[in-house]
């Protein structure tokens, strides 16, 4: 991750409701309120979180790795509250290296208020100054309010394929790709492998 981009963190903002609102990395101080908030999660959303982010693993080993060389992930709090997260994957190498993975879940007392909106267009910043010319984001299609936001910040839907993911209860859901074209910053794009 380049130094640009966690220089510019903390970043504040003020959601629809007036609340202010301070979006950040994680700290290994934020860890029992990264288990707080996977605690209020709703669970059809549980069913497709990953059980290393569940339990707490995935967030230990971003606070080990501060230079966020594959993952960048950020954290928005709300009154010290930990109302969302979204996370930056990039791939060191290969034939996506230049596609960035978008993640990202909300606090459910927090839906509305452009939470998302906020963090999306952290992370599309981010992903210019990394130089990645695409992003994209693999959700589930009940996920429709998080559709529409992607969608608001430039994000199209690529493919829709029903019934083709299992949640954690072996149920099927739509899965949807959605994706969206970057224009890096020139000084930022590298010559590849």
């Amino acid at each position: 991750m380049l130094d640009f981009t966690l220089s510019r963190f903390p970043v504040r903002a003020t959601l629809q409701n007036g609340a202010p609102c301070s979006l950040r990395t994680p700290e290994a101080a934020d860890e029992p309120a990264f288990n707080e908030f996977h605690q209020v999660i709703p669970e059809r959303e549980q069913l497709f979180v990953r059980s290393k982010l569940r339990d707490g693993t995935l967030f230990r080993e971003w606070t080990s790795d501060p230079t966020y060389e594959a993952n960048l992930p950020l954290l928005a709090f709300v009154d010290g509250r930990l109302t969302a997260m979204g996370v930056l994957t990039q791939r060191a190498g290969g034939w996506k290296r230049h596609i960035g993975k978008v993640s990202f879940l909300t606090h459910p007392d927090y839906h509305g208020l452009g939470l998302i909106e906020f963090l999306l267009a952290e992370i599309i910043e981010a992903a210019k100054h990394c130089g990645l010319i695409r992003l994209e984001s693999e959700i589930n299609g009940e996920r429709e309010s998080a559709i529409k936001a992607m969608a608001a910040a430039g994000f199209q839907e690529l493919v829709r394929l029903p019934d083709y993911i299992f949640d954690m209860n072996a149920q099927t859901h739509d899965f949807v790709l959605m994706g969206m074209e970057l224009i890096p910053a020139f000084e930022n794009l590298g010559a590849g492998d």
